[in-house]
């Protein structure tokens, strides 16, 4: 569980930094869209992040 909540944390950002990059690219320069931007980015990063969790506890 914790290698999950930490790897969350550095996924999580980057992914969401990635869709924040992409809405400010697109001209969505507004509060809301980078917010939901923000959001898509951190829901997403859970199913990533367990994913690679479960790949390395197999590994060792």
């Amino acid at each position: 569980m914790w290698l999950f909540i930490i790897l969350h944390l550095f996924i999580g950002s980057t992914i969401a930094g990635s869709v924040v990059i992409a809405a400010l690219t697109m001209g969505y320069d507004t509060l809301v869209p980078i917010l939901v931007g923000a959001g898509i980015g951190f829901v997403a990063a859970f199913p990533v992040s367990w994913f690679v969790a479960k790949q390395l506890r197999g590994l060792s």
